[in-house]
């Protein structure tokens, strides 16, 4: 299957680099193209691509803005959204995670990197490392300013599931949770499937964010 991938940028060069990257590939194409916010829903809404690769900084409305009305319409369930960035502590990834973002990139990343990224975000997996999130989310999900919100169906998790939704928080991936609750790493997954089903989150990196704004964290 071919990844259909819409390219949100305002610097024309950036645009036409990436474009020449990603057809550069087999089995992806550029579906479409944004040099503001509001063109990137728009052209989102028309063309329904698998992977959106959102700028953060646009005219019009920013790329956190265009990212939560993408996820928030339900005829672009199976949108997913690469949020690229200058840098890696922007004060942005933390709401462009929080409005459904699937994960982020710096935009020095590597060609080779990149396209990994639309690819793995395209089945369905959350672009976060353990090293970026525990760097970037704990930074900004832990500000004096932010104070815990639990997710309304906290209470539909186990002990163990809020456990291991602590954890994911933590940035752990899942062979590490399953070391440091001595547990197989099937298990593990399958606690992590539940606890996203049971709090509806997109992928882990959603799950992520949950785990901040309930307080499951140590902080």
């Amino acid at each position: 299957m071919t990844v259909r991938v819409l390219i949100a940028d305002d610097q024309d060069l950036i645009r036409l680099g990436l474009r020449a990257l990603v057809e550069s590939e087999a089995d992806l194409a550029v579906v479409g193209e944004a040099a503001d916010g509001l063109a990137a829903v728009a052209v989102a809404g028309r063309e329904r691509p698998d992977v959106v690769l959102m700028d953060v900084r646009m005219p019009g409305i920013d790329g956190i803005e265009a990212t939560r009305r993408i996820v928030a319409d339900p005829g672009l369930a199976g949108t997913r959204v690469i949020v690229l960035t200058t840098f890696e502590l922007d004060e942005y990834v933390f709401d462009a995670l929080r409005y459904g973002a699937s994960g982020f990139l710096i935009k020095d990343t590597k060609p080779t990197e990149l396209l990994r990224a639309i690819r793995l975000v395209a089945e369905g997996e959350a672009l976060l490392s353990p090293s970026v999130t525990r760097r970037v989310v704990r930074e900004f999900a832990t500000r004096p300013s932010r104070v815990p919100r639990p997710h309304p169906r906290l209470d539909s998790l186990t002990e163990r599931e809020r456990e291991v939704v602590g954890l994911v928080g933590e940035g752990l991936s899942n062979e590490e949770i399953a070391a440091r609750l001595v547990l197989s790493p099937a298990t593990a997954r399958t606690h992590v499937s539940r606890a996203m089903v049971k709090l509806a989150a997109r992928d882990r990196a959603q799950l992520v964010v949950f785990a901040y704004q309930s307080g499951l964290v140590d902080r």
